[in-house]
């Protein structure tokens, strides 16, 4: 469904409530929003909330003017094949709300996607804000220069990211992650196992090759070669894969069909659940890495990108780390074995230290740490820098919520 441009009266007009337009293209986005909308909603009881969103924004109210699966591409030969469309989607938003400006708009990740638009409205006298940095201070840092023409504020989950920001002069507010609130202090891996139904009395390995086809594919079998492996050293050892979605459990089933004699126990999806019960987890890099660091799992981490890919990105990386909690603890506190580094003899080695518990209650004091950083009110801080910026004089009271 296509975006009509309107040539009637301004979106937020005199009497009505702000009108927020909001754009995410993924999943963990579509989280965020729902999340923002209900603190904006506390903010501003009158408030619409309109753009491009997934079921639970939808949800809260929200009206969705696009599938938001349209923009979930990735890499750099992917949305290729997408352009003409992902063009024609930017140049609608661009215009609606150009002709019909909000009191902000928000772009919640997609920075390919989003920043553009955020540039045009900018320009356009627009309030805009980007929710969730992109990974400028990892790799193409020269991005930089563009967010500050296209921003007026950045919202990073993460506080080493407001550090870059605030180098670099570009308005910026650290609103913690949400996940860290959502995901308990202290797992509990007995009862996630008797949910599951695992036995309690095996060590377990949970695998997670990633969310995507293209990780599927290029991560699955080797995590499955170490997991036969293993068996060996660990005969008593169980495997648990959870599917991300139904794509994606078709895909692994699939590649499951290779590996007949292997114990793995498929889940469609409770990744979280998979991850409580785990002993250890082998997994590609991502947002699964955070969520084993806040369950205080240790973890291997590992990935793989097409070699084209890999060779274009190679030479902006500008970060020593891939993974968050390295990132966060600013040291190497969890192996990451990326590319040629991912190798069947390397990922089996280390997942084999993982297991042991030597070093186990070390690692969670530091996994309690990074935990406590980041655990704020997303969605009250993020509102409430929005409310401050679109010029709200009441935001006080949902500042002082967030910080409590």
């Amino acid at each position: 469904m296509a975006i009509q441009s309107h040539s009637e009266a301004p979106l937020d007009t005199v009497g009505s409530g702000p009108v927020f337009a909001i754009v995410s293209g993924e999943a963990s986005g579509d989280t965020l929003g729902a999340d923002l909308i209900r603190a904006l909603k506390r903010l501003f009881p009158n408030a619409s909330f309109e753009g491009v969103g997934g079921p639970k924004m939808v949800a809260e109210g929200f009206v969705s003017h696009y599938q938001m699966d349209r923009l979930s591409v990735m890499g750099l030969i992917e949305p290729l094949k997408r352009l003409p469309e992902l063009l024609r989607m930017r140049r609608n938003i661009i215009q609606r709300y150009s002709d019909n400006p909000p009191s902000a708009f928000i772009g919640i990740d997609s920075p390919d996607f989003n920043l553009g638009i955020e540039k045009a409205l900018h320009s356009a006298g627009v309030k805009t804000v980007h929710y969730v940095s992109p990974s400028v201070w990892a790799w193409r840092q020269g991005r930089i220069k563009n967010i500050k023409r296209s921003v007026d504020l950045m919202l990073c989950l993460l506080p080493f990211e407001e550090s870059f920001y605030l180098q670099h002069d570009v308005p910026v507010a650290f609103v913690g992650h949400p996940l860290a609130g959502q995901i308990p202090q202290r797992p509990n891996t007995s009862e996630a196992r008797s949910r599951l139904d695992i036995d309690q009395d095996r060590p377990l390995l949970t695998l997670m090759p990633g969310s995507r086809a293209s990780e599927v594919e290029l991560m699955a079998e080797l995590f499955l070669k170490v997991a036969s492996g293993l068996l060996k050293t660990y005969p008593q050892l169980q495997f648990v894969i959870p599917a991300a979605n139904a794509d994606r459990h078709r895909q692994l089933v699939e590649i499951l069909a290779g590996y007949p004699q292997l114990p793995v126990r498929l889940l469609e999806q409770q990744s979280l659940l998979a991850m409580e019960a785990a002993d250890a987890v082998l997994l590609t890099s991502g947002t699964t890495a955070l969520e084993a660091m806040l369950l205080k799992k240790p973890m291997v981490v590992s990935y793989r990108l097409g070699n084209i890919s890999y060779k274009l990105i190679k030479p902006f990386i500008k970060t020593p780390y891939a993974s968050i909690p390295n990132l966060l603890a600013n040291k190497m506190l969890v192996p990451e074995l990326i590319q040629e580094e991912a190798t069947l003899e390397n990922l089996t080695a280390e997942v084999i230290t993982a297991l042991d518990s030597n070093s186990r209650d070390q690692l969670e004091a530091e996994f309690d740490q990074l935990h406590n950083q980041i655990n704020l009110d997303s969605g009250n801080c993020a509102a409430a820098a929005i409310g401050k910026l679109i010029g709200h004089s009441k935001t006080s009271n949902l500042e002082k919520a967030a910080a409590e």
